[in-house]
């Protein structure tokens, strides 16, 4: 099932859920009628306020409760019972109940209002930590996703971040380990550090170094604040670092610890930019030193650059297991990263059944290409489509086969 699926299966059990106080009503009635004078339809009237507490606002909740009492009265003037008594008593335990209820109404109105707020906050400060970049860098096209692996997180500990410099386009992809506001520290420092470093340094391996170094300040901060050893693992990050210099169809990489970027040729070809010799993630200088040593590769125009955390390859379906974005993403072409993370995002949804166990963060940059004059006309008839929307069975409702004629290439830049 598919994460549009799930949620609207939740809907559906959601709006059964919040007619049960009518539905209890009802049924109170109808116990009421057809059994013996002797049993007593109370526990569902009385149920019926406490129901709609946590799950209605406040009028309907006082609606459901006087309905409930006018029922109860209702009932033992059209029964006339001789044990008046007791028929009173029940009367009297529904209205309790029903004030009980209000002040649950009450207590959950408030915790929803503090939840909301506490939401919009984390939502505000996602938005300060890791901006949208924008559309369009030193002659890039650039798009990136956040993905909380809850519904209703809006925060967490991975992170991207893409800074034009001197040395050219700079961008970073990184996981902070651990979970909560400890992690969010953590990115903050990661991405001030990043943005500063980026401007000053000539080179990937300066910048690494910077970062180590930020980090490693951070985790001695927090020992001194908090002797907690799990809370000062959380300096560590895995992190890809990348530099696409400008006017030169080539990229530079630093990978610490951080899977590896995906190369998306213009035909459909995908090729992994794993590093030559492995090394451990930023913050975790104290285990080892040695020197960074970026690695330059080819970037042909038209191309794709996909950068990710492991929240996308450590996605397992009901069997476990893993998703390969290789190999749901090879013989797709797309017209845009935007096109290629929305792609990879709802495949990654169907693979995982829309239960993700980790937050994802996805940055994709393409280099452009010129456009011929005589190809304009054709440009404006395929505008708005996508280069795989063929063959039904691509991700993401893209197919495999490629929508440009043979030998035309082109670019809606």
């Amino acid at each position: 099932m598919g994460k549009r699926e799930s949620r609207s299966a939740r809907r559906a059990v959601r709006r059964v859920v919040r007619r049960l106080p009518a539905v209890l009503i009802v049924g109170a009635v109808l116990f009421d009628l057809g059994a013996p004078a002797h049993y007593t339809c109370a526990p569902f009237l009385s149920a019926a306020p406490l129901v709609a507490a946590p799950l209605h606002t406040l009028r309907a909740t006082v609606t459901a409760a006087l309905a409930a009492v006018a029922v109860a009265v209702g009932l033992v003037i059209y029964h006339r019972p001789s044990d008046t008594g007791q028929a009173l008593v029940e009367i009297a335990t529904i209205g309790a109940v029903s004030l009980v209820a209000l002040g649950i109404n009450r207590i959950a109105r408030r915790s929803d209002q503090q939840l909301a707020s506490a939401r919009g906050i984390a939502e505000a400060a996602q938005r300060a930590v890791l901006p949208a970049p924008p559309s369009r860098i030193g002659g890039l096209r650039v798009a990136a996703r956040y993905v909380a692996a809850q519904a209703d997180a809006r925060i967490g500990g991975d992170l991207y971040a893409v800074q034009d410099t001197p040395y050219g386009v700079r961008v970073i992809v990184g996981d902070v380990r651990g979970k909560g506001l400890g992690a969010v520290e953590a990115v903050a420092v990661v991405i001030g550090a990043f943005r500063e470093a980026a401007e000053q340094e000539p080179t990937l391996e300066g910048l690494a170094g910077r970062l180590e170094h930020a980090l490693q300040r951070e985790g001695a901060r927090r020992a001194n604040l908090r002797a907690d050893a799990v809370d000062r693992s959380e300096g560590f990050t895995t992190a890809v670092l990348a530099e696409l210099p400008p006017g030169e169809p080539v990229f530079r990489l630093l990978n610490r610890g951080h899977p590896s970027p995906l190369l998306l040729h213009a035909d459909g070809r995908i090729g992994v930019a794993d590093p030559a010799v492995p090394a451990l993630p930023l913050g975790l200088g104290e285990l080892g030193v040695w020197p960074d040593r970026a690695e330059e590769r080819e970037f042909p125009a038209g191309s794709m650059l996909l950068l990710m955390t492991d929240g996308v390859t450590e996605a397992r379906d009901e069997g476990g297991t893993f998703y390969d974005p290789r190999a749901g993403l090879t013989g797709c072409r797309f017209k845009n990263p935007d096109a290629l993370l929305d792609a990879l995002v709802a495949d990654v949804a169907r693979h995982s059944g829309g239960q993700a166990a980790d937050d994802m963060a996805l940055l994709a940059i393409r280099r452009g290409e010129r456009i011929e004059q005589h190809f304009v006309e054709s440009i404006d008839r395929f505008r708005g489509r996508t280069s795989c929307e063929d063959v039904p069975e691509g991700i993401g409702g893209f197919g495999r086969s490629a929508w440009n004629p043979p030998g035309m290439s082109i670019n809606v830049r």
